[in-house]
């Protein structure tokens, strides 16, 4: 892989760990949400990621067909709500309790999301310092090169 493979690798995974960031802090924004307008509590969702792959004309210009070098990157495939069962908690007063006086709360763990969100924060950092290394490497070759 060249320098400016790089950029195209770190950009897609830059992209989606972005996208992984914000359905997390969705998920710890609506962790008390009871009501949805498509009925019942919030769904926690959750991020799938999958392999991008090069097009032949790319492979071509890289000089290679073999199926390894034809990764790009990483892409969001999906945004999938966890089929976990909701939470059942015992609140007779509550506005959108059932005749028996339960509520059902989102299957959401505050821990877990913020170690999914520190996860996604620190990939990013990572690939944005993989960006400015590649970066750095061609300014010192051009400099070499005066």
């Amino acid at each position: 892989m060249n320098l400016f493979g790089l950029f195209q690798v770190s950009g897609s995974a830059l992209t989606a760990e972005r996208v992984r960031a914000e359905v997390v802090t969705s998920n710890l924004a609506n962790a008390e949400t009871t009501r949805t307008p498509e009925g019942g509590p919030y769904r926690r969702r959750m991020v799938v990621f999958e392999g991008r792959q090069a097009t032949p004309f790319r492979l071509l210009l890289a000089g290679s067909t073999a199926a390894a070098a034809g990764q790009e990157g990483v892409r969001v495939r999906d945004v999938v709500e966890d089929p976990a069962p909701a939470e059942r908690r015992y609140q007779p007063g509550h506005p959108d309790a059932d005749a028996a006086g339960f509520v059902d709360y989102p299957a959401i763990n505050p821990v877990e999301e913020m170690v999914d969100l520190m996860g996604a924060s620190r990939s990013y950092e990572l690939n944005a310092s993989a960006v400015q290394a590649a970066k750095q490497m061609i300014q010192q070759s051009l400099l070499i090169l005066k």
